[in-house]
Protein backbone atom coordinates (compact mmCIF):
# COMPACT_ATOMS: atom_id res chain seq x y z
CA UNK A 1 0.00 0.00 0.00
CA UNK A 2 2.83 2.26 0.97
CA UNK A 3 4.88 1.77 -2.47
CA UNK A 4 1.79 2.79 -4.25
CA UNK A 5 2.08 6.67 -2.28
CA UNK A 6 5.78 6.94 -2.22
CA UNK A 7 8.30 6.21 -4.92
CA UNK A 8 10.82 6.10 -2.16
CA UNK A 9 10.14 5.22 1.55
CA UNK A 10 10.44 7.75 4.27
CA UNK A 11 13.84 8.87 6.10
CA UNK A 12 15.23 10.49 9.10
CA UNK A 13 17.43 13.69 8.17
CA UNK A 14 18.68 13.05 11.77
CA UNK A 15 18.02 12.23 15.46
CA UNK A 16 19.32 12.40 18.89
CA UNK A 17 18.00 10.29 22.02
CA UNK A 18 16.69 12.17 24.97
CA UNK A 19 15.98 11.48 28.17
CA UNK A 20 14.61 7.69 28.48
CA UNK A 21 13.27 7.37 31.64
CA UNK A 22 11.15 10.45 32.59
CA UNK A 23 9.64 8.53 36.06
CA UNK A 24 6.77 10.38 37.44
CA UNK A 25 5.68 13.55 36.46
CA UNK A 26 7.96 15.79 38.58
CA UNK A 27 7.32 18.62 41.07
CA UNK A 28 9.22 21.49 38.85
CA UNK A 29 6.46 20.96 36.28
CA UNK A 30 3.43 20.39 38.82
CA UNK A 31 3.67 24.21 40.02
CA UNK A 32 4.06 25.33 36.03
CA UNK A 33 1.63 22.62 34.14
CA UNK A 34 -0.62 22.19 37.14
CA UNK A 35 -3.88 20.06 37.45
CA UNK A 36 -5.61 23.20 38.10
CA UNK A 37 -4.40 25.08 34.58
CA UNK A 38 -5.56 21.69 32.74
CA UNK A 39 -8.50 21.65 34.58
CA UNK A 40 -9.63 24.72 34.14
CA UNK A 41 -9.43 24.95 29.96
CA UNK A 42 -11.30 21.29 30.40
CA UNK A 43 -14.36 22.85 31.94
CA UNK A 44 -14.38 26.13 29.85
CA UNK A 45 -13.68 24.51 26.10
CA UNK A 46 -16.44 22.18 26.35
CA UNK A 47 -18.98 25.01 26.87
CA UNK A 48 -18.23 27.20 23.76
CA UNK A 49 -20.68 26.45 21.04
CA UNK A 50 -19.79 23.98 18.31
CA UNK A 51 -17.75 22.06 21.11
CA UNK A 52 -17.07 18.18 19.98
CA UNK A 53 -13.72 15.98 20.78
CA UNK A 54 -12.36 15.51 17.34
CA UNK A 55 -12.00 11.81 16.09
CA UNK A 56 -9.33 9.46 17.15
CA UNK A 57 -9.04 7.10 14.03
CA UNK A 58 -7.72 3.71 13.85
CA UNK A 59 -5.17 3.15 11.49
CA UNK A 60 -5.07 -0.26 11.23
CA UNK A 61 -4.28 -0.95 7.69
CA UNK A 62 -1.04 0.73 8.22
CA UNK A 63 -0.48 -1.00 11.45
CA UNK A 64 -0.89 -4.28 9.77
CA UNK A 65 1.23 -3.26 6.86
CA UNK A 66 4.25 -2.11 9.53
CA UNK A 67 3.47 -4.97 12.02
CA UNK A 68 2.53 -3.08 14.60
CA UNK A 69 -0.38 -3.91 16.89
CA UNK A 70 -2.01 -0.44 16.89
CA UNK A 71 -1.65 3.35 15.58
CA UNK A 72 -4.27 5.66 16.01
CA UNK A 73 -4.52 8.93 14.53
CA UNK A 74 -5.67 12.40 16.36
CA UNK A 75 -7.33 14.21 13.92
CA UNK A 76 -7.88 17.92 14.37
CA UNK A 77 -8.74 19.13 10.67
CA UNK A 78 -12.50 20.13 11.92
CA UNK A 79 -11.73 21.71 15.21
CA UNK A 80 -14.46 24.48 15.19
CA UNK A 81 -14.15 25.02 12.14
CA UNK A 82 -10.71 26.90 12.01
CA UNK A 83 -9.08 23.37 10.64
CA UNK A 84 -5.90 23.30 13.79
CA UNK A 85 -5.25 21.77 17.00
CA UNK A 86 -4.49 25.89 17.51
CA UNK A 87 -8.27 26.91 17.96
CA UNK A 88 -7.96 25.61 21.11
CA UNK A 89 -5.41 27.74 22.44
CA UNK A 90 -4.95 30.71 21.22
CA UNK A 91 -9.00 31.65 21.58
CA UNK A 92 -8.76 30.10 25.71
CA UNK A 93 -5.85 32.29 26.62
CA UNK A 94 -7.81 35.45 24.64
CA UNK A 95 -10.87 34.98 27.16
CA UNK A 96 -8.52 34.65 29.91
CA UNK A 97 -6.23 37.93 29.25
CA UNK A 98 -9.77 39.98 28.83
CA UNK A 99 -10.95 38.15 32.25
CA UNK A 100 -8.13 39.15 33.77
CA UNK A 101 -8.49 42.47 32.85
CA UNK A 102 -12.11 42.46 33.89
CA UNK A 103 -10.81 42.11 37.59
CA UNK A 104 -10.81 38.42 36.96
CA UNK A 105 -13.99 37.57 36.29
CA UNK A 106 -14.99 34.58 34.81
CA UNK A 107 -13.66 33.18 31.64
CA UNK A 108 -17.84 32.40 31.19
CA UNK A 109 -18.37 36.19 31.87
CA UNK A 110 -16.36 36.58 28.50
CA UNK A 111 -17.27 34.05 26.52
CA UNK A 112 -21.06 35.04 26.69
CA UNK A 113 -20.48 38.86 26.33
CA UNK A 114 -21.34 40.49 30.53
CA UNK A 115 -18.05 42.58 29.65
CA UNK A 116 -18.76 42.93 25.68
CA UNK A 117 -19.14 46.94 25.92
CA UNK A 118 -16.02 47.54 28.22
CA UNK A 119 -13.53 45.25 26.22
CA UNK A 120 -14.74 46.41 22.78
CA UNK A 121 -11.65 49.11 22.38
CA UNK A 122 -8.98 46.06 23.88
CA UNK A 123 -6.53 44.98 21.79
CA UNK A 124 -4.81 41.96 21.35
CA UNK A 125 -1.97 40.79 19.59
CA UNK A 126 0.18 37.82 17.88
CA UNK A 127 2.43 36.77 15.82
CA UNK A 128 1.88 33.54 13.47
CA UNK A 129 2.71 31.56 10.54
CA UNK A 130 -1.21 31.31 10.50
CA UNK A 131 -2.86 28.77 12.53
CA UNK A 132 -2.32 30.70 15.71
CA UNK A 133 -3.39 33.59 14.48
CA UNK A 134 -6.85 32.27 13.29
CA UNK A 135 -7.30 31.02 17.04
CA UNK A 136 -6.66 34.60 18.46
CA UNK A 137 -8.52 36.42 15.40
CA UNK A 138 -11.52 33.65 16.55
CA UNK A 139 -11.70 34.49 19.83
CA UNK A 140 -11.32 38.04 20.18
CA UNK A 141 -14.27 38.26 17.68
CA UNK A 142 -15.99 35.67 19.81
CA UNK A 143 -15.41 38.37 22.86
CA UNK A 144 -15.85 41.29 21.21
CA UNK A 145 -12.50 42.82 20.99
CA UNK A 146 -9.79 44.63 18.56
CA UNK A 147 -7.22 42.19 17.17
CA UNK A 148 -3.83 42.86 15.32
CA UNK A 149 -2.05 39.81 13.76
CA UNK A 150 1.84 40.10 12.52
CA UNK A 151 2.68 37.42 9.43
CA UNK A 152 6.29 36.96 8.20
CA UNK A 153 7.33 37.25 4.39
CA UNK A 154 6.19 33.67 3.84
CA UNK A 155 2.79 33.55 5.19
CA UNK A 156 0.39 32.49 2.66
CA UNK A 157 -2.13 34.73 0.74
CA UNK A 158 -4.80 32.56 1.89
CA UNK A 159 -3.95 32.36 5.39
CA UNK A 160 -3.71 36.05 5.64
CA UNK A 161 -7.42 36.31 4.15
CA UNK A 162 -8.73 33.96 6.82
CA UNK A 163 -7.68 36.11 9.38
CA UNK A 164 -8.83 39.11 8.27
CA UNK A 165 -12.55 37.02 7.47
CA UNK A 166 -12.27 36.84 11.02
CA UNK A 167 -12.09 41.10 12.16
CA UNK A 168 -7.78 40.80 12.40
CA UNK A 169 -6.02 43.51 11.37
CA UNK A 170 -2.83 41.81 9.79
CA UNK A 171 0.22 43.20 9.34
CA UNK A 172 3.40 41.18 7.09
CA UNK A 173 6.62 41.84 8.52
CA UNK A 174 10.02 41.57 6.81
CA UNK A 175 11.89 38.78 8.25
CA UNK A 176 10.91 34.81 9.46
CA UNK A 177 8.98 33.69 11.78
CA UNK A 178 11.16 34.60 15.16
CA UNK A 179 11.29 38.07 13.37
CA UNK A 180 7.47 38.66 13.38
CA UNK A 181 7.76 37.32 17.29
CA UNK A 182 9.67 40.05 17.81
CA UNK A 183 8.10 42.65 16.52
CA UNK A 184 4.71 41.83 17.84
CA UNK A 185 6.03 42.58 21.38
CA UNK A 186 8.05 45.44 20.67
CA UNK A 187 4.77 47.39 18.87
CA UNK A 188 2.19 45.63 21.32
CA UNK A 189 4.53 46.38 24.42
CA UNK A 190 4.48 50.87 22.70
CA UNK A 191 0.63 50.45 22.34
CA UNK A 192 -0.72 48.67 26.17
CA UNK A 193 -1.40 45.89 23.70
CA UNK A 194 -2.04 42.31 25.37
CA UNK A 195 0.69 39.69 23.27
CA UNK A 196 -1.33 36.77 23.25
CA UNK A 197 1.78 34.29 21.73
CA UNK A 198 2.13 30.12 21.94
CA UNK A 199 5.45 30.72 22.17
CA UNK A 200 7.79 31.97 25.88
CA UNK A 201 10.01 34.47 26.22
CA UNK A 202 12.01 36.18 29.60
CA UNK A 203 9.52 38.08 31.52
CA UNK A 204 6.63 36.57 29.37
CA UNK A 205 5.00 32.77 30.07
CA UNK A 206 1.85 33.30 31.88
CA UNK A 207 -0.35 33.33 28.48
CA UNK A 208 1.74 30.74 27.01
CA UNK A 209 0.79 28.73 29.31
CA UNK A 210 -2.69 29.09 29.23
CA UNK A 211 -2.52 28.65 25.65
CA UNK A 212 -0.82 25.29 26.38
CA UNK A 213 -3.90 24.52 28.52
CA UNK A 214 -6.18 25.21 25.61
CA UNK A 215 -3.79 22.42 24.20
CA UNK A 216 -4.06 19.93 26.46
CA UNK A 217 -7.97 19.66 25.81
CA UNK A 218 -6.30 17.15 23.40
CA UNK A 219 -4.68 15.01 25.27
CA UNK A 220 -7.96 14.88 27.92
CA UNK A 221 -10.01 13.62 25.10
CA UNK A 222 -7.40 11.05 24.50
CA UNK A 223 -7.23 9.99 27.71
CA UNK A 224 -11.23 9.71 27.96
CA UNK A 225 -11.66 7.71 25.15
CA UNK A 226 -8.47 4.95 25.32
CA UNK A 227 -9.27 4.82 29.22
CA UNK A 228 -13.06 4.45 28.83
CA UNK A 229 -12.98 1.57 26.23
CA UNK A 230 -10.58 -0.51 28.11
CA UNK A 231 -9.78 -1.11 31.71
CA UNK A 232 -7.61 1.63 33.50
CA UNK A 233 -5.08 -0.46 34.39
CA UNK A 234 -4.96 -1.89 30.43
CA UNK A 235 -2.50 -0.13 28.01
CA UNK A 236 -1.86 3.48 27.28
CA UNK A 237 -0.36 4.19 23.73
CA UNK A 238 3.49 2.84 23.57
CA UNK A 239 4.52 5.44 21.58
CA UNK A 240 3.27 9.12 21.12
CA UNK A 241 4.98 11.12 18.19
CA UNK A 242 4.47 15.11 18.15
CA UNK A 243 5.28 17.26 15.77
CA UNK A 244 7.08 20.29 16.75
CA UNK A 245 8.21 24.17 16.13
CA UNK A 246 8.46 26.25 19.36
CA UNK A 247 7.15 23.37 20.98
CA UNK A 248 4.05 24.18 22.27
CA UNK A 249 1.84 21.78 21.14
CA UNK A 250 4.24 18.55 22.12
CA UNK A 251 5.05 19.96 25.43
CA UNK A 252 1.34 20.31 26.65
CA UNK A 253 0.27 16.72 25.26
CA UNK A 254 3.58 15.39 27.25
CA UNK A 255 2.85 17.38 30.20
CA UNK A 256 -1.15 16.76 30.49
CA UNK A 257 -0.47 12.80 29.54
CA UNK A 258 2.45 12.67 32.23
CA UNK A 259 0.34 14.40 34.67
CA UNK A 260 -2.01 11.13 34.31
CA UNK A 261 -0.10 8.41 33.68
CA UNK A 262 2.85 8.93 35.28
CA UNK A 263 4.99 6.02 35.21
CA UNK A 264 3.68 4.72 32.05
CA UNK A 265 3.65 7.34 29.83
CA UNK A 266 4.61 6.73 26.59
CA UNK A 267 7.59 6.77 24.76
CA UNK A 268 8.08 10.35 23.12
CA UNK A 269 9.65 11.26 19.88
CA UNK A 270 9.87 14.61 18.47
CA UNK A 271 9.78 15.48 15.31
CA UNK A 272 11.06 18.92 13.63
CA UNK A 273 11.45 20.17 9.85
CA UNK A 274 15.27 19.37 9.17
CA UNK A 275 14.87 23.31 7.39
CA UNK A 276 14.45 24.54 11.42
CA UNK A 277 15.54 21.79 13.96
CA UNK A 278 15.66 23.94 17.31
CA UNK A 279 15.11 21.22 19.58
CA UNK A 280 17.20 18.63 18.49
CA UNK A 281 19.84 21.30 18.26
CA UNK A 282 18.45 21.59 22.05
CA UNK A 283 18.79 18.51 22.92
CA UNK A 284 21.86 17.74 21.44
CA UNK A 285 23.72 20.61 23.22
CA UNK A 286 21.88 19.80 26.30
CA UNK A 287 20.47 23.56 26.21
CA UNK A 288 18.45 25.53 24.85
CA UNK A 289 19.85 26.63 20.88
CA UNK A 290 18.48 29.21 18.27
CA UNK A 291 19.10 27.75 14.34
CA UNK A 292 19.04 30.21 11.45
CA UNK A 293 15.99 29.57 8.98
CA UNK A 294 17.94 29.69 6.09
CA UNK A 295 14.93 28.28 3.71
CA UNK A 296 11.16 27.83 5.00
CA UNK A 297 9.85 24.83 4.98
CA UNK A 298 6.54 23.69 3.32
CA UNK A 299 5.09 22.18 7.39
CA UNK A 300 4.63 26.89 7.62
CA UNK A 301 3.95 25.60 10.74
CA UNK A 302 7.21 23.95 12.10
CA UNK A 303 9.30 26.97 10.60
CA UNK A 304 10.36 28.32 14.08
CA UNK A 305 14.43 28.68 14.87
CA UNK A 306 13.54 29.57 18.37
CA UNK A 307 12.23 27.39 21.06
CA UNK A 308 9.96 28.13 23.94
CA UNK A 309 11.40 28.08 26.82
CA UNK A 310 8.55 26.53 28.90
CA UNK A 311 8.38 23.86 26.45
CA UNK A 312 11.32 22.85 26.85
CA UNK A 313 11.11 22.59 30.20
CA UNK A 314 8.84 20.12 29.60
CA UNK A 315 10.15 18.28 26.56
CA UNK A 316 13.82 17.97 28.04
CA UNK A 317 12.92 16.00 30.82
CA UNK A 318 10.35 13.28 28.86
CA UNK A 319 11.61 12.63 25.43
CA UNK A 320 13.20 9.93 24.05
CA UNK A 321 14.31 10.55 20.78
CA UNK A 322 14.25 14.22 18.74
CA UNK A 323 14.23 13.49 14.91
CA UNK A 324 14.17 15.65 11.76
CA UNK A 325 12.39 15.18 8.77
CA UNK A 326 12.33 16.64 4.93
CA UNK A 327 9.98 18.26 2.86
CA UNK A 328 10.36 15.91 0.16
CA UNK A 329 7.47 13.19 0.69
CA UNK A 330 5.11 15.84 2.62
CA UNK A 331 3.08 15.91 -0.35
CA UNK A 332 2.94 12.43 -0.79
CA UNK A 333 2.28 11.81 3.27
CA UNK A 334 -1.05 13.86 2.19
CA UNK A 335 -2.46 12.42 -0.47
CA UNK A 336 -2.25 8.39 1.32
CA UNK A 337 -3.91 10.60 4.13
CA UNK A 338 -6.67 11.90 1.91
CA UNK A 339 -7.03 8.36 0.39
CA UNK A 340 -8.34 6.62 3.03
CA UNK A 341 -6.22 3.07 2.95
CA UNK A 342 -4.55 4.03 6.10
CA UNK A 343 -7.47 2.88 7.86
CA UNK A 344 -9.75 5.22 9.76
CA UNK A 345 -11.39 6.66 6.86
CA UNK A 346 -9.81 9.71 4.62
CA UNK A 347 -8.45 12.34 6.57
CA UNK A 348 -7.91 15.50 5.37
CA UNK A 349 -4.38 16.69 6.54
CA UNK A 350 -2.39 19.76 6.28
CA UNK A 351 1.33 20.15 5.71
CA UNK A 352 1.85 19.64 9.51
CA UNK A 353 -0.54 16.62 9.90
CA UNK A 354 2.08 14.36 8.07
CA UNK A 355 5.35 14.35 10.51
CA UNK A 356 4.32 11.66 12.51
CA UNK A 357 3.15 9.27 9.85
CA UNK A 358 6.26 10.12 8.06
CA UNK A 359 8.54 9.35 11.06
CA UNK A 360 6.28 6.57 12.15
CA UNK A 361 7.20 4.89 8.65
CA UNK A 362 10.73 6.15 8.76
CA UNK A 363 11.37 4.04 11.86
CA UNK A 364 9.51 1.11 11.35
CA UNK A 365 10.51 0.19 7.83
CA UNK A 366 13.82 0.80 8.35
CA UNK A 367 14.95 -1.82 5.60
CA UNK A 368 17.96 0.21 5.03
CA UNK A 369 19.57 -0.13 8.59
CA UNK A 370 18.78 -3.56 9.03
CA UNK A 371 15.96 -2.70 11.24
CA UNK A 372 17.78 -1.42 13.72
CA UNK A 373 15.85 2.58 14.24
CA UNK A 374 13.40 -0.28 15.21
CA UNK A 375 15.18 -1.92 17.61
CA UNK A 376 16.28 1.41 19.07
CA UNK A 377 13.02 3.09 18.94
CA UNK A 378 11.47 0.12 20.24
CA UNK A 379 8.78 -0.41 18.01
CA UNK A 380 7.36 -4.22 17.57
CA UNK A 381 4.37 -6.57 17.29
CA UNK A 382 3.18 -4.89 20.55
CA UNK A 383 3.13 -1.25 19.67
CA UNK A 384 0.69 1.26 19.78
CA UNK A 385 1.36 4.37 18.04
CA UNK A 386 -0.40 7.54 18.66
CA UNK A 387 -0.15 9.90 15.47
CA UNK A 388 -1.52 14.03 16.14
CA UNK A 389 -2.81 15.12 12.53
CA UNK A 390 -2.43 18.75 14.18
CA UNK A 391 -4.03 20.28 10.96
CA UNK A 392 -6.49 19.97 7.70
CA UNK A 393 -6.76 22.27 4.67
CA UNK A 394 -6.04 25.45 6.56
CA UNK A 395 -5.15 26.67 3.18
CA UNK A 396 -7.57 25.59 0.89
CA UNK A 397 -5.70 26.59 -1.82
CA UNK A 398 -2.36 25.22 -1.15
CA UNK A 399 -4.04 21.76 -0.48
CA UNK A 400 -5.51 21.11 -3.81
CA UNK A 401 -3.02 22.18 -5.63
CA UNK A 402 -0.89 19.29 -3.69
CA UNK A 403 -4.05 16.79 -3.73
CA UNK A 404 -3.96 17.36 -7.63
CA UNK A 405 -0.14 17.45 -8.92
CA UNK A 406 1.43 14.70 -10.36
Amino acid sequence: MLAKYFKSMPVLSDHVSGRPDPGPYPAALASVFSAELFGAAEREIPQWPGYAPTPLREMDRLADELGLAGILYKDESGRFGLGSFKALGGAYAVMRVLAGQMDHCAVSDIRTGVHRQAVANMVVSAATDGNHGRSVAWGAQQAGCRCRIYIHRDVSLGRQRAMEELGAEVVRTAGDYDDSVRVCARVSAQHGWHVVSDTSYPGYDQIPRDVMAGYGVMAAEILVEILTEVPAQGPAPSHLILQAGVGGLAAAFCARLWLQLGTNMPKVIIVEADRAPSLLASARAGALQTVAIEQETIMAGLSCGEVSPLAWDVLHRCTDHFVTMADDLVPSAMRCLASGELGGGAIEGGECATPGLLTLIAIARDGAHDRRLRREFGLDETSRVLLIGSEGATDPNIYQAIMTAE
